[in-house]
């Protein structure tokens, strides 16, 4: 049973039981196909969410920063890759705990290499950033000489092991619905197939490491691949929702936010609830509405949605049932568009029940 009586803030509430059960199935369905599972620890970024990962025998993972493979470290976890582009600035940061874990990092250029090696106090294995037409970052997966420029480049250099091709096919969060979430997943992992088919010759042991929610929910057979980082389906969201990736009663977070004003000549009201918590990315609109009760739901409020943020205000477009029940002082419950945006901005302010 919920007690929500001392919320006085905008507060993220985490669902445990909905979030542990997101995990068991991901692990069970990605373990059943003899694929490592290493989730991405960005979404949740918690020590305690972490423990239920690691009472499921998880016990690789990601994240996003060397700040945040450092809490980690801290906690015990002792296999963690950073996937996000190697910072070079951070070296002396990640030298400070990079000898008490294996770490692995992201590279997509030779010189970033050779600054790695030549500073690094331990040895890191190496995982090449591939591109597979999402164009945010990494080499593109049809540029077949400078991936083996750079895999050459790490194999030759001191404190570097040189473990993979890694991608994120970000580009299935634009989709809508199972098919074409599949049709993405199979042509960015043809692309990483052909590459590593290239590669074999001269590195016949390479990993493929992909991760994203979307493909780890809706595709069933995942084929030639070794590792997968999915991180936001430990919560899901309104987006993933959206894409199909999940059912309503698989999100597992909520923002309870206070109502601080009525206008009834415009069917709205305002709540403490606005960018800072929410972050500003939208969809149709900033979140969805969802009923509260004693137990954690998720039952969506028709024709009520979050219409629109600034910093600190959020502006709740409102039926008239709706509004004519509402009172000021009550708390309502915000399904967020992206969960690890909203996780981040609110993790000093976190309920778990």
């Amino acid at each position: 049973m919920n007690n929500w009586s001392h919320i006085t803030k905008p507060t993220l509430v985490i669902s445990k039981k909905r979030a542990v059960n997101n995990i068991l199935q991901m692990a069970q369905k990605i373990k059943s196909q003899n694929i490592i599972f290493r989730p991405h620890f960005k979404t949740h970024q918690s020590l305690e969410v972490g423990l239920w990962f690691r009472e499921l025998g998880i016990s690789k993972i990601s994240v996003s920063s060397v700040d945040m493979a450092q809490q980690f470290v801290q906690a015990a976890w002792n296999d963690i890759s950073i996937v996000f582009p190697f910072n070079r600035r951070e070296i002396e940061n990640l030298n400070t705990f990079s000898s008490l874990a294996h770490i692995n990092i992201l590279l997509e250029d030779i010189d970033t290499a050779q600054y790695i090696s030549e500073n690094s106090t331990a040895e890191l294995g190496v995982f090449i950033k591939i591109d597979c037409s999402y164009q945010r970052s990494g080499i593109s997966a049809t540029d077949f000489d400078a991936v083996k420029s750079l895999a050459t480049e790490v194999h030759s250099l001191p404190n570097l092991k040189l473990k993979g091709l890694l991608s994120h096919f970000g580009n299935t969060y634009a989709a809508r619905g199972e098919k074409e979430v599949q049709d993405i997943y199979s042509n960015s992992k043809q692309l990483l197939i052909n590459l590593r088919h290239y590669l074999k010759a001269d590195f016949p042991d390479l990993m493929i490491s992909i991760g994203d929610t979307p493909s780890a929910s809706l595709v069933d057979d995942f084929g030639e691949i070794d590792e997968m980082r999915p991180g936001n389906f430990v919560f899901y969201d309104w987006m993933q929702y959206q894409i199909g990736s999940c059912s309503l009663n698989q999100i597992a977070t909520i923002v309870l936010c206070p109502v601080v004003a009525k206008h009834p000549q415009r069917n709205e009201i305002v709540i403490h609830g606005g960018a800072v918590h929410f972050s500003k990315e939208k969809l149709a609109h900033y979140g969805a509405i969802c009923s509260i009760s004693k137990e954690f739901n998720t039952n969506i409020i028709d024709g009520v949605y979050l219409k629109s943020i600034s910093q600190e205000h959020g502006i709740v477009q409102c039926t008239d049932d709706f509004i004519e029940q509402i009172n000021i002082g009550d708390l309502i419950g915000v399904i967020p568009i992206h969960s690890c945006l909203t996780a981040n901005l609110m993790k000093e302010n976190t309920q778990i029940n």
